[in-house]
């Protein structure tokens, strides 16, 4: 067991990717805004132009890497946003007449990723995250995406089932851990090929960054990977990736908090008449709590239910004093949304998928109390 692993979350978030102390500089060095290097003689050495690598990229990229995979050698490249990363992994790794499995009830852009793909000449398949459906679409595939917990349904399938036995197929397998985080869940340590994260949300959690990554221990698939950023541009700003690795810092406290007021939630929720569907693996009589706790260190900060129809949904939303109604999800200000606004999922017209933030959790309770009283008056 590695130094690394000996360590607690909440340390190994605090200090991962730091390079050695050096006297008079500070602990994580600015931000390099850089085009292009001095370069004399053969193009030689870690960086040479701005969309090829970068020292800031370099910092966080290991530091992501470092809590994807304790103790491990693993290679993380980091993106512009989080469908960058996902469409960097589906597009270096397919190609016309392979076959990939897709979950039907996974984020709502996929669909359009699978367009493409198929414009491509890419079989797409697609198979519902619950009780691991997407084994029966495996034969014969090239790449299995998993998405668990699924967004914004909080169903969740066994990684390790399905890594196995895609792996005995000869397949690739990536999971998408945004909602998770490696705080939650560690889809390396499941058997995944992939781990990828919009970390936009959770990981970041701040809601002013557009950022994602994918971690893998096979450093040619993370050549691949990498090349494809390169083709198509998809780099992160200098500027983002250093606040990037400054919010890793607080990952821990900001992911226990929320995970903590989102179970508090759904217990608040679970006498409520109007309530219906009530989702959030933490919760014991969750159909997916058994499974997420054999799997998953925390479950997540997320919980979706539906209330009767549109206009109560908007009602609560209009009542809530310390949640914002706003996209997206994993930030220290707990949001909510009623998701069926958007179209692409398929959802009711009453569905709330509520990220719980870093309040206090008896005024948050108190809060979603409230505007349920207030919708239903």
């Amino acid at each position: 067991m590695t130094r690394s692993e000996l360590l607690g979350d909440g340390t190994r978030a605090v200090r991962a990717g730091l390079p050695e102390p050096v006297r008079h500089e500070p602990a994580l060095p600015g931000p390099v805004f850089a085009a292009h290097f001095h370069l004399p003689g053969e193009p030689t050495g870690a960086y040479t132009y701005g969309r090829d690598s970068n020292p800031t990229w370099t910092h966080l990229e290991r530091a992501i890497g470092e809590l994807e995979a304790p103790g491990e050698e693993v290679e993380t490249v980091t993106f512009a946003s989080g469908m960058a990363a996902i469409s960097a992994v589906l597009f270096s790794q397919l190609r016309s007449g392979d076959a990939v499995v897709l979950p039907s009830d996974g984020y709502q852009a996929l669909p359009l990723i699978g367009e493409q793909l198929t414009a491509y000449g890419v079989e797409v398949r697609t198979a519902p995250t619950a009780g691991d459906a997407q084994l029966e679409a495996l034969p014969g595939a090239r790449l299995l995406w998993i998405e668990t917990p699924s967004n914004p349904g909080l169903d969740v399938c066994d990684v390790r089932r399905l890594a196995d036995a895609a792996h005995a197929r000869g397949m690739l397998v990536a999971v998408d851990n945004t909602l998770a985080t490696p705080m939650g869940q560690r889809p390396l340590e499941l058997g995944a090929d992939f781990s990828v994260a919009s970390d936009t949300k959770g990981m970041t959690g701040h809601g002013d960054i557009l950022l994602g990554h994918v971690t893998c221990r096979d450093a040619e698939r993370a050549a691949e990977v990498r090349r494809w950023r390169k083709v198509v541009g998809a780099i992160p700003g200098p500027m983002e990736a250093w606040l990037a690795h400054r919010s890793l810092a607080t990952l821990q406290l900001r992911n226990d908090r929320s995970c903590a007021n989102a179970l508090a939630v759904a217990e608040a929720l679970v006498d409520r008449a109007e309530v219906t569907g009530l989702r959030c693996p933490g919760l014991p009589s969750d159909p997916s709590y058994a499974l997420a706790s054999r799997q998953m260190r925390r479950y997540g900060g997320v919980v979706s239910f539906v209330l009767p129809d549109r206009g109560h949904a908007e009602r609560f939303l209009d009542a809530l004093r310390l949640v914002d109604d706003a996209t997206s999800f994993g930030g220290v200000r707990s949001s909510a949304e009623r998701r069926g606004r958007w179209g692409g999922d398929a959802v009711p017209e009453g569905f709330i998928r509520f990220s719980a933030g870093a309040e206090d959790t008896a005024d948050l309770v108190a809060d979603v109390l409230r505007a349920l009283d207030a919708a239903a008056g």
